[in-house]
């Protein structure tokens, strides 16, 4: 079978049998116009000479040309989703792409907001008896004292907390719970939305004045807002409060285990992330204080 004929066949297939979306099945022809461009330009008709190293060397170059990582995983999957295609037609004897990876691409840093910047946006809702801004207070003290997700501060319940021991139970990923501690801004906080809050009838911490329980979208709503109200340079969303949360913790105690376990990640190379973060500190540190850091003026 001729390449660009096995490529419109697998197309057709793709429109008319599993009948994806029209952007779906363009996304698939630019990738595959690439396939067949590289082919032609070494003299490749049919698809049965694909070759495992061919292939490699052509991802090689997507790469080098500076195709993005996510870029370069959708074309590999387009090639071996085709010889997929190919096998089940007889076409080919084994998938030439099966055993390919593509370049990994750089992991980005989570955005943290500095110790100052932090405590000047959780102190953001002051604004005396105002029930919404009490109850605010107490969201963004919580996120920051405790490292929430965002999943873990809708669902929590009055009952999850434990004001005089300054504690909370949340229950994370894979239905996993832990026990974490909240600091006394915190405590302060949540016992002056306690005051003020309306019955729900579920035992929500956190609700509208009517009480019902926020959701994930409402939160961060009145994150953005006092992102707006506060100055902030930058948009601060739940995720963040929690990344300066771990960003903090590790900076003062160097304990990697310790943050794992008040994040509630499964796997330390999840909370390894931080070290990044922490290292990035500690050269700034270095390159303000050390007197052979920085290149002598000439």
């Amino acid at each position: 079978m001729q390449l660009t004929a096995a490529i419109e066949h697998f197309l057709h297939h793709l429109q008319s049998g599993k009948q994806l979306s029209p952007h779906t099945i363009s996304a698939y022809r630019r990738d595959l116009a690439r396939l067949q461009s590289f082919a032609e330009a070494e003299g490749i008709g049919r698809i049965s000479e694909l070759r495992e190293m061919t292939l490699r060397s052509w991802l090689a170059e997507l790469h080098r040309q500076g195709l993005g990582a996510k870029s370069l995983q959708r074309w590999l999957s387009a090639v071996r989703s085709l010889c997929n295609h190919a096998l089940r037609e007889h076409w080919l004897g084994a998938n030439p792409a099966a055993g390919l990876r593509p370049p990994r691409g750089e992991k980005k840093l989570p955005k943290v907001l500095d110790v100052d910047a932090a405590a000047d946006f959780v102190q953001a809702p002051d604004a005396g008896d105002d029930p919404l801004a009490l109850r605010d207070r107490a969201m963004l003290e919580l996120f920051y004292s405790s490292g929430l997700r965002l999943s873990e501060l809708t669902a929590l319940n009055w009952s999850d907390l434990d004001l005089n021991a300054a504690e909370v139970r949340v229950t994370g990923k894979g239905g996993k719970t832990r026990l974490l501690p909240v600091g006394t801004e915190a405590i302060a906080a949540l016992k002056s939305w306690q005051h003020v809050a309306p019955i729900s009838t579920d035992g929500a911490v956190f609700t509208s004045l009517k009480g019902r329980r926020l959701g994930n979208r409402a939160v961060q709503t009145r994150l953005a807002h006092w992102a707006r109200a506060s100055g902030a340079e930058q948009r601060v969303h739940p995720h963040m409060l929690r990344h300066s949360f771990a960003s903090h913790m590790l900076e003062s105690s160097s304990d990697l285990r310790a943050v794992q376990e008040l994040l509630g990640h499964a796997d330390i190379s999840t909370t390894q992330i931080y070290t990044h973060l922490d290292f990035q500190h500690l050269a700034r540190v270095y390159d303000q204080a050390h007197p052979r850091a920085k290149d002598k003026k000439s």
